[in-house]
């Protein structure tokens, strides 16, 4: 089993940046997969970043590439989502989400981290 806990989120700027991170607890991190999702206002959740347990691979939803860039400290049981060039539209809560490298479906979720991008 695997909790998570996102910090990180906030008010900024149109143009800005924030960092969210995602501490992990449970022996299994290092054999997780780890991604963040989002979820707007009246809006369907959205795929934003994916890493692979080794950090070796990384995944992007199309309206964040270039933008955020997803990392992870496998010493520090930490998965990272570093925003920059923020829009408006980025606006909604992201939740970190893990699972074990083998099975399919997201099974760990966090309760997730609010993030406001004014204009």
């Amino acid at each position: 089993q695997v909790q998570l806990v996102e910090s990180g989120g906030g008010l900024v700027l149109a143009g800005g940046s924030l960092r969210l991170s995602c501490a992990a607890s449970g022996r299994t991190f290092s054999s997780c997969d780890m991604g963040w999702f989002r979820q707007a206002p009246g809006k369907e959740r959205e795929f934003v970043a994916s890493i692979t347990w080794s950090g070796g691979t990384t995944n992007y939803g199309d309206t964040v590439k270039g933008r955020l860039t997803i990392s992870r400290d496998n010493a520090k049981n930490t998965v990272y989502l570093q925003m920059n060039s923020l829009k408006p539209e980025d606006t909604a809560v992201y939740y970190c989400v893990g699972k074990l490298r083998w099975t399919a479906n997201w099974n760990y979720w966090g309760q997730g981290t609010q993030v406001t991008v004014s204009s």
